[in-house]
């Protein structure tokens, strides 16, 4: 069957009937008053989401669809039969999409759930309803309203719980096969993969859940290189996403860690949600020799980030169990724990911010010793010039200093003397008279 998961179609709701213009026409009853039923009402578009659905594709040649219209009133007081509604089933997680606006109308996401597209019409009312005590013949009815028309966008959108991303051929057929009873084509060439697969997963304690398989992203997919990405919408409504690396790819400029890289930009390209959401990685085809050669190079460089890598084979069924049961625990507890690691880089980070400082000291210490070096040579390089240049400078003072000095011995010379000659003038005669002053005292 074939896959459709956009399509555009016209709806068009039915119109109400006309309300009947009648008089009571009997034998013996000249007057009987007006009969005139009402028309009945238009039938709706409704839009109901089976589980059973799982593609557009009959909406694909069928574009239009118009309910019935109500019949038209009638005399002896009949009334117009209502026309019945046109119910559409759509497969669960449809989204309508008004097409001139672009508006989102409604997401059928559960089973069940009822969306009303197009209104019917409202029957008319027939004359009877329009007599009064004043006027007991009216000759007029009331026409039926138009039903509701409207351009649809229905965009499918997958119920799934588990996403499969990855590049073409890296075995995400053969994996949801292994762990599902979904069987999709599986070759040995790109893009084998044309169309979504769904898989119901039973696991422990009973629990099950939904995978999706998803055609295969290559590097400027959002470009609409290869498939394009209109496919990631059937991933966006999963809560785990499980990144299948091809070890074993062969070709020009393939390596494991430049194909994450790519699939995170497309993805980041597409949308900032479904970039965010817990990715499991796991590094498919570890039973070939040159795989196992690159599983540790691309180990060591997801470790680095933080990210743990899940080796498995979907050949072989190795690492199976324990990949379904990380994608589990995130699924059912929403517990990130295990799908990351410690980074190693960590403690090396710490070892070079302790021997930069060291670095950085010793280079500080080293110009530090030699500028003192450079700067006492310099000194002294002064001190050698500037006694050569200054000396007859300092010889022209030192001459003048004698005849400074012998000025400064001849004025205290001069104050001496005749210091010396005024002393003994004031001494020689208050001697005598001290001694007078004694003798007298005593006699």
């Amino acid at each position: 069957m074939k896959f459709v998961d956009e399509v555009r179609i016209y709806v068009k709701a039915g119109d109400g009937g006309n309300g009947a213009v009648s008089f009571r026409r009997e034998k013996f009853i000249e007057r009987g008053g007006p009969n005139g039923g009402d028309g009945g009402n238009g039938g709706s578009v409704l839009f109901v989401a089976d589980p059973q659905l799982t593609t557009l594709l009959d909406f694909r040649y069928q574009q239009h669809h118009r309910a019935k219209n109500g019949e038209n009133g009638m005399g002896s007081d009949c009334n117009g039969r209502g026309a019945e509604d046109m119910i559409l089933k759509v497969p669960a997680g449809t989204l309508i999409r008004d097409t001139n606006t672009g508006d989102l109308l409604v997401d059928l996401s559960e089973p069940g759930q009822t969306f009303v597209a197009a209104k019917g019409g409202r029957g008319g009312l027939g004359n009877m309803n329009f007599a009064t005590s004043t006027r007991q013949t009216p000759r007029f009815a009331q026409d039926g309203t138009k039903g509701e028309e409207i351009t649809l966008t229905l965009e499918l959108k997958l119920l799934a719980d588990v996403g499969l991303l990855g590049f073409p051929n890296a075995g995400k057929s053969t994996f949801i096969s292994r762990v599902s009873r979904a069987r999709p084509k599986v070759a040995d060439y790109p893009f084998t993969t044309l169309v979504p697969n769904l898989g119901m997963v039973q696991y422990k304690d009973n629990l099950s859940f939904v995978m999706a398989d998803i055609p295969g992203i290559i590097e400027g997919a959002s470009e609409g290189v290869g498939l394009g990405h209109q496919f990631l919408r059937h991933v966006e409504r999963c809560k785990v996403l499980i990144h299948l690396i091809d070890l074993g790819a062969e070709g020009e400029g393939r390596e494991p860690l430049k194909d994450f890289d790519i699939l995170n930009r497309e993805l980041e390209k597409y949308s900032a949600e479904l970039s965010k959401k817990p990715q499991v990685v796991a590094a498919n085809k570890v039973d070939l020799p040159y795989a196992r050669e690159r599983l540790e190079p691309f180990t060591e460089a997801l470790r680095e980030r933080g990210v743990a890598v899940f080796p498995v084979s979907t050949a072989t069924g190795e690492g199976l169990q324990a990949l379904m049961d990380v994608a589990a625990e995130v699924l059912f507890t929403g517990r990130t724990d295990k799908l990351r690691v410690e980074p190693p880089a960590k403690p090396a980070k710490k070892v070079a911010v302790a021997k930069v400082p060291a670095k950085k000291a010793a280079v500080k210490q080293a110009p530090a010793k030699k500028a003192p070096a450079k700067k006492a040579s310099a000194k002294k390089v002064a001190v050698k010039k500037a006694p050569a240049k200054k000396a007859p400078v300092r010889k022209a003072p030192a001459k003048k200093a004698p005849a400074r000095k012998v000025a400064a011995k001849k004025v205290p010379a001069k104050k001496k003397a005749a210091a010396a000659k005024k002393v003994p003038a004031r001494r020689t005669p208050k001697a005598p008279v001290k001694a007078k002053r004694k003798q007298g005292r005593r006699s």
